[in-house]
């Protein structure tokens, strides 16, 4: 047991230390029906998943913790703060499959229609938008909470929200 939370440490240690850079090229075997966990309000993700769906989980823990902030991550990806769409664009800049950061307007055409294997985008017209990345939710909130980016294990409602996924993940 001693020796699980020691790698589960390190693996912490290093997803972190991604932050400080441009996340780096992880490769590992996917295996399915593996979902990341929670640790400390990071995202820890399962080995076996591709690089982009890595450097996603990598970013978000980067941004995860800052404080709400509307229009956040908008100008640029880089922020002391942000808001749905800008905690989403960050994030999905970060797997490759999104270049410049949108709105949840913008966003309801983003990538293909549906659910994704890895990544799921879900916004709604003109009021929010959440992730779902190797089963866990990063969001900014619930019922207009407006806690900044951070990942949960809690379900929300989706009714009225479209699912996009990046091609692919």
């Amino acid at each position: 047991m001693i020796l699980f939370r020691g790698g589960l440490a390190l693996l912490v240690v290093l997803l972190l230390g991604a932050c400080s850079s441009r996340p780096k090229m992880w490769h590992y075997s996917y295996r399915p029906g593996k979902t990341a966990v929670l640790v400390h309000g990071k995202a820890v993700p399962p080995a076996g998943l591709p690089p982009q769906v890595m450097r996603a989980i990598t970013a978000g823990n980067c941004i995860a913790g800052l404080p709400y902030k509307y229009g956040g991550g908008h100008r640029s990806f880089v922020d002391n703060g942000y808001d749905c769409s800008g905690a989403a664009s960050y994030v999905l800049c970060a797997a490759g499959a999104l270049d410049r950061p949108g709105t949840s307007e913008s966003l309801r055409h983003f990538g293909k229609s549906g659910e994704g294997r890895y990544i799921t985008l879900y916004t709604r017209k003109n009021h929010h938008c959440f992730l779902i990345v190797a089963g866990m939710r990063f969001d900014t909130g619930y019922n207009g909470e407006r806690k900044g980016p951070q990942w949960t294990t809690r379900s929300r409602p989706i009714s009225g929200y479209v699912a996009r996924h990046p091609p692919g993940l």
